[in-house]
């Protein structure tokens, strides 16, 4: 940190979860981006603590989202992918908050299975968006070999000014909470409360409202990072993963790139719209003094760099998300650059309201937000659309390096002098030794191969159950969850 560490117990407050959908790290204000409108994230930072090396534990939706409500890295929970969503049977904070008395409410996206008699450990789920039929997209479950992903080259073509299920969905979303947390200050319940408001932008359809998109189109937007095939990394996995999702192919020229980052840049800002909706409410409501606030969000986004678009890459721009922490004894203006991640805002949420019992800890690998050890490592790990086995990052103070479990060589980033991740390390006779000492850290905190195999024998059980790979080719491919009460949009 920037200042000290609070050392001392928080005393128990309230706790506002905000979380986005998508957002990649970088696209903010207040985290250097050099045009982006952010003003109610920045206002948030501006009074409490950014962390600006803080990563998802799955660079995609459903296990991302079940390892946050849990506290667990993936290979713990056992949640792998889009379809194998999270039912309830691993015990959430959302549970030990609710059997200690406390209102733990969600408000908007959870990805949770959502199926009759499922308990997720919350006391009200308003508006819920769970997966699919409590099945999701069946067909990311078919590894070897992976499916070309045909409704990816529609992420180009809805890329344009208007409105979308998704921004429609988040304005409800807003309001609900806003009418929440007037409520909540009339009833002033005994114990603390958590509110868990997850909002789905800025997750494609690259559809902005008219006022955010214009914003962006108007300016002269920069190419993304490494666009240019001639600039692309020629790591095979980065290559696949491209062909496979068919994002890049909807893209016919500079024109369509620049309305996909005018898109994106405005979903950012419209979301960045509703989270400052839901703070002036909850100042207005008078609970400010006493709630603490939690920004991040699921995991991020590539937006065009190394011509890759969606998340599922290891690279900063879609493992890495945002998180800001705000409100009574969390220092204002800080900058937390010791790694962190969402395996600690479960240690966090408990502590925040004042539960202290070392039960709940047991066998979770989360450390203390606002007292990260230096010389940690966290994890992030991969097991679907793309990947023919599993791919894990490890990321320590100065070092990240991407494990693939067969098929692919390494990868090795120096973050400290090269955090725009331009030069791979990995095959340099000078990094052998950091590359060998940060393959024997991975394998202390697990074996690869033997998750790789778990995870791919669920992924068959589950593929069986729905019918087989030939079911999920009729069916097709999902382009993304629908929202509440809208349709859903299969791709043969």
């Amino acid at each position: 940190m920037t200042s000290n560490s609070v050392r001392s117990p928080l005393r128990p407050a309230n706790v506002l979860v905000i979380m986005s959908d998508e957002h990649n790290p970088k696209f903010m204000r207040c985290a250097g981006h050099p045009f982006i409108r952010t003003p109610n994230l920045d206002r948030l930072a501006a009074r409490g603590t950014r962390y600006c090396s803080a990563y998802t534990t799955s660079p995609i939706c459903v296990p991302a989202r079940a390892a946050f409500a849990t506290g667990k890295y993936i290979h713990q929970t056992g949640y792998w992918d889009n379809q194998d969503a999270y039912e309830g049977s691993v015990p959430s904070w959302h549970h030990a908050l609710r059997e200690r008395g406390h209102e733990v409410a969600s408000i908007g996206k959870l990805h949770f299975r959502g199926l009759p008699g499922d308990d997720h450990g919350l006391s009200d789920e308003v508006v819920p968006m769970h997966i699919y039929q409590g099945r999701g997209d069946i067909k990311m479950l078919i590894r070897d070999p992976p499916q070309i992903r045909n409704a990816g080259i529609k992420l180009a073509k809805t890329a344009r000014p208007g409105e979308s299920s998704y921004t429609v969905y988040d304005r409800d979303i807003a309001a609900r909470a806003q009418v929440w947390l007037h409520e909540a200050a009339r009833r002033r319940p005994e114990k603390p409360w958590v509110l868990f408001v997850s909002f789905v932008l800025p997750h494609f359809p690259l559809t902005a409202p008219p006022e955010h998109y214009y914003e962006y189109w108007l300016r002269d937007l920069p190419t993304p990072k490494l666009y240019a095939k001639t600039e692309r990394p020629d790591h095979p996995y980065v290559r696949d993963y491209a062909d496979i999702s068919h994002y890049d192919h909807g893209f016919d020229g500079p024109e369509a790139v620049k309305r996909a980052i005018a898109g994106y840049c405005g979903l950012v800002s419209a979301m960045d719209e509703n989270v400052g909706k839901v703070l002036d409410a909850l100042e207005k409501s008078g609970l400010a003094g006493e709630t603490r606030v939690l920004y991040t969000s699921d995991h991020g986004d590539n937006v065009g760099a190394r011509g890759l678009w969606g998340k599922s890459t290891m690279y900063e721009e879609s493992a890495g998300v945002p998180l800001i922490l705000a409100g009574d004894r969390i220092p204002a203006g800080d900058l937390v650059r010791a790694p962190a991640s969402h395996v600690d805002v479960y240690r966090f949420v408990l502590e925040a309201t004042g539960i202290h019992d070392p039960a709940l800890l047991q066998d979770r690998p989360g450390e203390r937000l606002l007292d990260l050890p230096s010389g940690r490592a966290v994890l992030s790990e991969y097991h679907t659309l793309g990947a023919r086995s599993a791919v894990f990052m490890l990321r320590e103070a100065r070092y990240k390096y991407v494990h693939y479990v067969e098929g692919y060589p390494p990868q090795l980033f120096d973050l400290e002098q090269d955090p725009e991740e331009l030069s791979d390390l990995a095959a340099s006779s000078n990094h052998a030794g950091t590359l060998s000492v940060l393959r024997d850290r991975l394998h202390g905190m697990l074996d690869p191969v033997e998750v790789d195999r778990r995870a791919k024998r669920k992924q068959a059980e589950l593929l069986e159950r729905w019918g087989g790979a030939e079911a999920a080719m009729k069916i097709g491919d999902l382009g993304y969850t629908p929202a509440p009460g809208s349709p859903p949009d299969f791709n043969p």
